[in-house]
C-alpha cells in the first residue's frame, strides 16, 4: 500500500472499483487546515478524465505495472496491432486506450504499460513528439498575417493539425504527441 507522498505522473491506482493512471498532481498545504493532493486520473478501461482530492496520508491501492517497448504495425478499424520488441509478440489494443491514435505512423516505438497479475495492456506512451510529413495544406495567402495566423494541415497518418502559413505540402514537421499541436519545421 501507497500513500499520498508517493503519487507521481503515470502512477497506475486502483481506485473506485477501476484502475487509474494520474495524469497530473499537486500537493498543496494550505496555511489553515489538513495538506492534501490534487489529481487528475484517467481511466484505463473507458478514457474518462476525472479530477480527485486526497488528503494528506491516504493510503492508495497501487497496481504493479511492467513497462515494455512495442513497435506500432497497423490499424484495423478500431484495433491497432502492436509487436513486443523482444518477444515478437503481437497484441490488439482498441483506439480509446491511445491518447492520440490520429498521430501513430506505421513502425513508431511506442512505451506499453502492462499490469504484472492479469498480464493486461494498460495505457500506451507515445514519444514526445513525432515527425510527420505534411500531405496537404491551403497555400498562404500573402499578406494576411497581422498575428500569429494559422491554418489548418493534413499530414501522412490523417491527421489534421493547425500549422504557420509558411508550412507547404511536402515539408515535414515535428508533432507534440499529448497536445496534437505543432512544434517546428523540420529540416531533412
Amino acid at each position: 500500500m501507497a500513500s499520498t507522498s508517493d503519487i507521481r505522473n503515470g502512477l497506475c491506482i486502483k481506485y473506485n472499483n477501476d484502475i487509474y493512471k494520474i495524469i497530473e498532481f499537486l500537493h498543496v498545504k494550505p496555511g489553515k487546515g489538513p495538506a492534501f493532493v490534487r489529481t487528475k486520473l484517467k481511466s484505463l478501461t473507458n478514457g474518462k478524465v476525472l479530477d480527485n482530492t486526497f488528503s494528506a496520508g491516504h493510503k492508495i491501492d497501487e497496481v504493479r505495472v511492467e513497462t515494455h517497448t512495442f513497435q506500432y504495425l497497423y490499424a484495423e478499424g478500431d484495433d491497432f496491432h502492436f509487436m513486443n520488441n523482444e518477444s515478437f509478440e503481437q497484441i490488439t489494443l482498441n483506439k480509446n486506450v491511445l491518447d492520440n491514435p490520429d498521430l501513430l505512423k506505421e513502425g513508431t516505438n511506442v512505451m506499453i504499460q502492462i499490469n504484472a497479475e492479469t498480464e493486461a495492456p494498460l495505457s500506451v506512451d507515445m514519444p514526445a513528439s513525432i515527425i510527420l510529413e505534411v500531405t496537404y495544406a491551403e497555400p498562404g495567402v500573402k499578406g494576411n498575417t497581422a498575428t500569429n495566423a494559422t491554418k489548418s494541415a493534413t499530414v501522412e497518418t490523417g491527421a489534421s493539425v493547425n500549422v504557420p502559413l509558411f508550412i507547404n505540402e511536402g515539408d515535414k514537421i515535428k508533432i507534440d504527441t499529448a497536445t496534437g499541436s505543432y512544434m517546428e519545421r523540420v529540416k531533412e
